[in-house]
């Protein structure tokens, strides 16, 4: 019952909200935003302790009040974005969207390497990978299976639709498969690399605390010879910046573990000075380290 309910709002809010003029679309997801801020809901109360990590400020804080209401507007918006985009024109996208040193993925591409973007929940990655594709660089991707089964259809071919490719995280074996045959054919991948949802993470220490990240994005890129390159995003106003950060070079020497694990590490380094430069734009809702899961 509650899996149709949840499916119908979803199918609602994507056959809406390409239809509301901007400043209306705007003002509905406000409020729910706003009513998130009041009654708690919608992991309200794990942003907060989230945030709390990455200030390094206790939850009840100022800072982290302030930047908690900030990030759930942020969140917001982000949603308003991804129903809204199937409405958007391919200019618009590219208007809004703004790469800084996208030409090393060009370069990397240029001498027959794949690369390998791996990212935080941060901005809005759905509008990053539509400008992505526009700019020449259709790539692959990997999404958690949602249910029911038709919600997790209709976000697969929402993102199909903007030139996507996605796989289902839960068909492990054909997912690593699919993405190795990408990337060693020079193709790119994106990965959203700062939550771990497997029992194989790699330990690391973000925003100072230890917690585990995703291992795929290292040993993906070791495995293929692929070039991982860790991205941040964040909004600038009216427009969504995404800065492609350098190669992040594996060690030649050591095992494939103690490898990955120097890789992941300096991927965790990337995303902790991205999250903390802008926090109300990381969109995390569900627990990031052991010692920050609400019991609530």
């Amino acid at each position: 019952m509650e899996e149709d309910l949840t499916s119908r709002l979803y199918s609602l809010a994507w056959r809406v909200t390409p239809r509301l003029p901007d400043p209306i679309a705007a003002l509905v997801f406000d409020s729910i935003a706003i009513g998130m801020r009041w009654t708690g809901a919608g992991g309200m109360r794990q942003l907060r302790a989230n945030l709390a990590q990455v200030l390094g400020r206790p939850a009840d804080s100022p800072a982290v009040t302030t930047t908690a209401a900030r990030g759930v507007h942020s969140y917001l918006r982000y949603w308003r974005e991804f129903f809204g985009l199937t409405g958007w024109s391919r200019d618009r996208i590219r208007d809004t969207v703004v790469f800084e040193s996208l030409d090393r993925v060009t370069t990397a591409r240029d001498t027959g390497r794949g690369v390998l973007l791996a990212l935080p929940h941060c901005g809005n990655w759905d509008l990053a990978g539509a400008a992505l594709v526009l700019s020449g660089h259709e790539f692959t991707t990997v999404a958690q299976r949602l249910r029911p089964e038709g919600l997790y259809q209709r976000f697969v071919n929402h993102r199909t639709a903007l030139g996507i490719e996605v796989l289902p995280a839960d068909e492990t074996r054909r997912a690593v498969t699919t993405l190795t045959r990408r990337l060693q054919a020079g193709k790119v991948v994106c990965l959203v690399a700062d939550r771990d949802t497997s029992a194989a993470g790699i330990g690391v220490r973000f925003c100072d605390a230890p917690t585990t990240f995703p291992a795929g994005p290292a040993r993906l890129a070791l495995r293929t010879g692929a070039a991982l390159m860790p991205v941040s995003l964040w909004y600038d106003g009216a427009r969504l910046r995404v800065r492609i950060h350098p190669e992040i070079v594996p060690d030649r020497d050591g095992t494939i573990r103690t490898r990955t694990a120097a890789m992941t590490q300096e991927l965790a380094d990337v995303f902790t000075d991205a999250v903390r430069r802008h926090p109300h734009d990381w969109h995390v809702l569900q627990p990031v380290w052991p010692a920050t899961i609400d019991q609530g």
